[in-house]
């Protein structure tokens, strides 16, 4: 199937040097941009059998009709030249950064002549130092008005500073001593730029060193008797003081790194930088990654780095990552330039900064999370995703009413299954329903369980089965709503079990089909090839969520029943308390491999010695 592509250059013609390379369609437009330490073996890939490519890789390559590329010297220069064609050409198959939110910064802008502090969220300033992000407007203006308290530089913009200057009267910061007045000549631009490096070095580095130099100078201008000098530097101190304590401790004084979290699937991910100077959590920063194709964490860690280093932005000694990519060194080396001094990359397994990464990890699993549910909840984006559907599933209207079932098992015990009901587009919680599966060959047999159960109760009334429990009217009412589409977690095999129960019950006007986790591909019954969603489009979001709350909700159900099945099963034998239950549970995962086991090996479990696993293993035979 790769001769299908007749662009594909013959080997011995790809060179085996680091280099990157662009992929383009009929008019020329670069498709994608990538980088290779061996561009012949790296390009291989892409030239594989097309049914063995991932599907958003095998419409890229079949959609370009040319590949070209460029040897360099390094890595460095491979990904230095990879950065600056993807700003250039914008590929539509690369990833695409979106800031979560638009932040403030505190801004110095150091190519002044008598450099300022201002609030701005533009971050493209010329010769500008950056601090934070911070969370809030209001968080930044209490950090400089603290940091004039100790370091009086110029805020005011260039239209007052060039009137001051032409008047030779101090601007109205000036004034009120906010200023040391470089527009006035009350200070010399050298003696104003002295304060500014010292301002943006403690803002840099929020080292106390600063501190105890000035506490020094308080304590002998004291005892000189100089009490205004004195009373200066008590005040310096306290606003460095103040400065410090905005933000709350997490690591040793002595941390300085930036820390970055990742939350992904198929199609997008969510990224959340920790911004920690002098152990304290300095700014947070957000970004959402749309992403065309199937990428590693070690492919989205080097754009990561490329996005948030650079536009200018320096990098402290050491960034934390999830985990270390491939081409480490040579993104260690790039870093170490964009900061002129050496960077290390460090992925966190243990201790206070495993810690930290573990929080910043839930907030990126939020933010993720936050993503998905604000694009299926907006009424717009619900519309048009029902439409699409409809479109692409070839249905007579849109699905109002759609119901997921998803299938959850404990090593084939404990067999669940989920069935959750969106309609408009939104979850209809009270219409939920879980099912247990007592016996099943495979997952293909409990969703052909579990729809027939279902199905049953679309049955009209004089077909259905006489109901023999006081209260089936009311959830006969409840099942009685039939749904526009059945949507299965799985592909063909899934798709063919609950087509075969549909066909089975006599039930007509639904239409069925099942959606594959690893491609996230739409398959329908009795088709040889899946529906393709657009990526990110709202229609598979919208499916994409559906099915993973089934998948939510079926293991729930899963973990609470088999909870209380083990539960209620041992907690008549003496001795055995809830922590026990819990190890046991652990090791065994049901009563039904608790019984088979014999003393010994229940023995073998923590916390459980030969008499207590006698007890229990009598109980359970007994």
């Amino acid at each position: 199937m790769s001769d299908a592509l007749s662009y594909r250059p013959k080997t011995g013609e790809i060179p085996t040097s680091p280099g990157v390379y662009r992929f383009r369609d009929e008019t020329g437009r670069v498709l994608y941009v990538g980088k290779a330490k061996n561009l012949r073996a790296r390009l291989a890939n892409y030239f594989a059998p097309l049914s063995s490519l991932h599907e958003r890789t095998r419409r890229m390559v079949t959609t370009a009709s040319s590949v070209e590329w460029t040897v360099v010297g390094t890595e460095v220069e491979a990904l230095q030249l990879e950065w600056t064609w993807i700003n250039e050409f914008d590929p539509p198959f690369n990833v695409r950064f979106k800031d979560d939110k638009s932040y403030p910064y505190l801004a110095v802008t150091l190519a002044d002549e008598a450099p300022r502090a201002l609030v701005t969220r533009t971050t493209g300033i010329r010769g500008a130092r950056y601090f934070g992000p911070y969370p809030k407007v209001w968080a930044v203006h209490e950090t400089i008005e603290l940091m004039l308290k100790a370091f009086p530089i110029r805020t005011c913009n260039n239209a007052n500073y060039k009137r001051a200057i032409q008047s030779g009267k101090p601007c109205f910061g000036g004034q009120i001593g906010r200023c040391f007045g470089p527009c006035s000549g009350l200070v010399s631009i050298e003696e104003h730029r002295v304060i500014v490096n010292e301002f943006v070095s403690f803002m840099g580095s929020q080292d106390r060193k600063l501190i105890n130099q000035l506490t020094a100078e308080m304590k002998d201008a004291a005892v000189g008797q100089n009490y205004e000098v004195a009373a200066k530097r008590r005040d310096q101190v306290r606003a460095l003081n103040a400065v410090l304590e905005k933000s709350a401790v997490v690591l040793r004084d002595s941390v300085d790194i930036d820390l970055f979290a990742i939350d992904q699937d198929e199609l997008a991910a969510a990224v959340q930088l920790f911004i920690v100077r002098g152990g304290r959590i300095r700014g947070v920063r957000g970004w959402m990654v749309d992403k065309e194709l199937d990428l590693t964490t070690s492919d989205l860690i080097d754009s990561i780095m490329l996005t948030a280093y650079g536009s200018g932005a320096v990098p402290p000694r050491e960034i934390v990552v999830p985990e270390l990519p491939y081409d480490a060194a040579a993104l260690e080396t790039w870093l170490a330039g964009v900061g002129k001094r050496k960077v290390r990359l460090v992925a966190a397994q243990r201790g206070e900064k495993a810690a930290l990464l573990a929080t910043a990890t839930q907030n990126a699993k939020h933010a993720l999370m936050l993503y998905k549910t604000r694009r299926s909840s907006d009424f717009v984006a619900r519309s048009k995703a029902l439409e699409d559907i409809q479109e692409a599933l070839e249905m007579p209207s849109a699905p109002l009413r759609m119901e997921c079932y998803d299938v959850s098992h404990l090593s084939g015990t404990n067999i669940v299954a989920s069935m959750v009901v969106f309609e408009d587009g939104l979850p209809r919680t009270d219409e939920y329903r879980r099912f247990s599966i007592p016996e099943s060959t495979d997952d293909t047999d409990s969703i052909y369980r579990t729809l027939t159960r279902r199905l049953a109760y679309l049955i009209p009334d004089e077909e259905a089965a006489p109901e023999s429990e006081a209260d089936a009217t009311v959830t006969r009412k409840k099942f009685r709503y039939q749904p526009n589409l059945l949507i299965v977690d799985g592909g063909q095999p899934q798709v063919a079990a609950a087509a075969r129960a549909l066909r089975e019950s006599g039930v007509t006007g639904i239409q069925l089909c099942g959606i594959a986790k690893r491609l996230e591909e739409i398959w329908l019954p009795d088709s040889d090839y899946p529906v393709i969603l657009p990526r990110n489009s709202d229609a598979l979001f919208l499916i994409q969520r559906i099915r993973d709350e089934a998948h939510r909700f079926a293991i729930m159900h899963q973990r609470s029943r088999r909870k209380r099945d083990i539960t209620s099963v041992l907690n008549e034998v003496p001795g055995l308390g809830p922590a026990r239950v819990k190890v046991l549970l652990q090791h065994f995962g049901s009563v039904t491999r608790l019984k088979e086991a014999p003393a010994e090996a229940i023995a073998d479990v923590r916390g459980i010695g030969p008499v207590l696993a006698e007890a229990i293993h009598r109980h359970l035979r007994a």
